[in-house]
């Protein structure tokens, strides 16, 4: 559960690093390979959310890019290494898509309103990306070479949704009944659970995502 920018691969721009911004400065060959690999994650991210792990290859992100089979090797040694990176950089742009309602929101009446909202966007414009995280987690369970990646990635969300059931608790002047990370795994399982009812086809998907976390915080406090 996962804005910096969109999730749509085809949107999604390669900000310059301070090394390369600065006048005058030449980006080194590490820059350079850097900057292509994420690249090559960007193109490969709208490939991997529509068919998953299992259906994807190497030679079918090629396929779906402007990037050659050969090209998309050089840099990945395989498709493990690929998608690691892929899910690593997309969840990097989201571990502060909440940050601002946290510092903005001036009541826990605000800050959940905000939050809901938020939620059910993120379901709805970026669906197969979180689509993917979630297949990648699952997959985990079975391929150790996914787990410590995982397992940083889940660290952060679990980091990011702290950060504003913390806050709406001090807003509301009440503290948490439970820890964090079961607040997490609560509302995770809301996202995921509303997140496979949008993907197929239920029109009250957002709506029922919006009500059932305005129904849930208030119930994380004592």
């Amino acid at each position: 559960m996962v804005p910096v920018t969109s999730a749509r691969a085809e949107e999604v721009t390669v900000e310059p690093t301070a090394r390369h911004t600065a006048r005058g400065t030449r980006r080194t060959p590490v820059d350079k390979y850097d900057e292509r690999r994420t690249q090559l994650a960007i193109s490969a991210l709208a490939t991997l959310g529509e068919l998953g792990y299992a259906r994807t290859s190497l030679r079918e992100i090629a396929n779906n890019s402007e990037f050659s089979h050969g090209v998309v090797h050089y840099y990945f040694a395989n498709k493990v290494e690929l998608i690691t990176h892929c899910v690593r950089y997309y969840k990097a742009q989201c571990v502060t898509r909440y940050d601002g309602l946290v510092a903005e929101s001036t009541s826990h009446a605000e800050l959940l309103t905000r939050f809901a909202d938020k939620l059910v966007e993120t379901m709805m414009t970026e669906a197969p990306m979180h689509r993917l995280w979630y297949d990648l987690r699952a997959q985990s369970m079975f391929e150790e070479q996914f787990r410590p990646d995982v397992l940083a990635i889940d660290a952060t969300l679990q980091d990011m949704i702290g950060r504003v059931v913390e806050r709406y608790a001090e807003l509301a002047g009440h503290a948490l009944a439970i820890d964090v990370s079961t607040c997490y795994a609560l509302l995770d399982g809301v996202f995921e659970n509303a997140l496979l009812a949008y993907l197929t086809g239920d029109e009250h998907a957002s709506d029922d995502l919006r009500a059932r976390v305005v129904e849930v915080l208030p119930r994380l406090l004592v």
